[in-house]
């Protein structure tokens, strides 16, 4: 329990500065960039109460100015929510609080080398910032130190007179501490980059197959395949318009989002390729773009069992049943990405329009087939012949209505 709440706790800070506009990347840099501010100022508070202890009062206000600065920060962002407020804010006082540290004590050595916490400015500029910000804050870097070093000399020329074990101390945990923070820092910031990535690329398989997925990545130019054997079919939902009438939008999306679910799982079981949804109309391919002898018989298989999916995707109770009107057709098809912006990976070619054909020229709860695809399945599959069928376009065409799979 106390683990739980220390956790909704933890998670709260985190968030403070949250919008519910962000992307999921910028609600990641947010949060980072909090925790590791959050991180640092105990590290600060302690740094300044050892320094005052050492009676050294003028440097130990160094460290606290940056965690009262930082703190201020912090507040204003969660007022502001301006995540360019306080990613300048941390970088400047990271910058500049070690540069007075060491000015005040008198020099590189005797500040212990606290001038590498300011080398969190321009990495953070690379973790919070675009890469190209991190060469601007790399140079007031590097001006820092000179700038630093040189007024040392000025301001205080004979150093601070600390014990050498003191010294000797702070810079094995300086260079421990600002490198821990460098490597927390990245390391979360790059598995951060890739689960982004792993989401992309998931929803980019949801998209294209995985195969044009990774061409598309590795190549940006068009992709256009010509396929010798394959088989197409579409699926469409009988008097579909009407029922939904009677259904509110979110009842529609709801039947439909269940119809084409369960489409989908037959679809990954059957190893075979989903092209799209046109409204209530669901397009499967087989052979392409893996290339498979058995392509028709997948597809036949994958129609029978939609018939019957169809069958169970409506809530108990309801008058209306879903009913399928389904055709197959098999042979060449052109395959390709189009587009650049919501793009598709579609098929073209007779084939397609041939299984479109059968599919709107059929009759509910029928599988309709041509030629093609018949001469494939029937050795496998029984099917009826229906005769010569008047096709819009074709004119009469040889179709049969598969029945089901052979008896072996």
């Amino acid at each position: 329990m106390a683990t739980m709440v220390t956790a909704r706790f933890g998670d709260r800070v985190l968030s403070i500065g949250a919008d519910p506009g962000d992307s999921a990347d910028e609600r990641f840099r947010k949060r980072l960039l909090v925790g590791v501010a959050l991180l640092i100022l105990p590290v600060a508070v302690v740094w300044g109460c050892l320094y005052w202890a050492f009676g050294e009062h003028g440097v130990a206000l160094t460290p606290w100015a940056y965690v009262t600065g930082s703190a201020i920060s912090l507040a204003v962002f969660a007022r502001t929510r301006s995540f360019a407020f306080l990613r300048t804010a941390q970088f400047l006082l990271i910058l500049v609080a070690p540069a007075l540290g060491t000015i005040l004590v008198g020099g590189l050595d005797e500040s212990s080398s606290v001038l590498m916490w300011s080398l969190l400015a321009p990495l953070g500029a690379v973790a919070f910032d675009r890469p190209g910000r991190a060469w601007p804050w790399f140079a007031a870097f590097v001006g820092t130190i000179v700038l630093a070093l040189a007024l040392s000399e000025v301001v205080r020329p004979s150093a601070a007179d600390l014990p050498e074990g003191f010294v000797r101390t702070f810079d094995v945990l300086n260079i421990v501490l600002v490198s821990f923070v460098a490597i927390l820092l990245l390391v979360t910031f790059a598995r951060g980059r890739d689960t982004a990535q792993a989401r992309v690329e998931t929803l980019l398989l949801n998209v294209l197959p995985a195969e044009v997925a990774r061409r598309l990545q590795s190549d940006p130019n068009s992709i256009a395949d010509h396929f010798d054997d394959a088989s197409i079919l579409f699926a469409d939902v009988v008097d579909f318009t009407p029922f939904s009438s009677r259904l509110d939008a979110r009842e529609v999306v709801e039947v439909l989002d269940r119809l084409f679910t369960s489409f989908d799982e037959l679809v990954d079981r059957h190893d075979v390729e989903k092209i799209k949804t046109i409204g209530d109309c669901y397009m499967v391919a087989a052979g392409v773009p893996r290339q498979r002898p058995d392509h028709a018989q997948a597809l036949a298989g994958v129609a029978l069992e939609m018939r019957e999916r169809a069958k169970d995707c409506l809530p108990e109770g309801t008058e209306h049943d879903l009913r399928l009107r389904i055709g197959i057709s098999s042979g060449p098809v052109v395959a390709g990405v189009i587009g650049r912006r919501r793009f598709l990976y579609d098929l073209w070619g007779d084939t397609v329009n041939m299984a479109s054909r059968m599919e709107s020229h059929g009759t509910p709860d029928a599988i309709q087939i041509t030629r093609s695809t018949w001469e494939l399945l029937r050795d496998d599959f029984v099917a009826e012949p229906l005769g010569l069928v008047d096709v819009k376009g074709k004119g009469a065409v040889e179709t049969w209505r598969l029945v089901g799979p052979r008896e072996s």
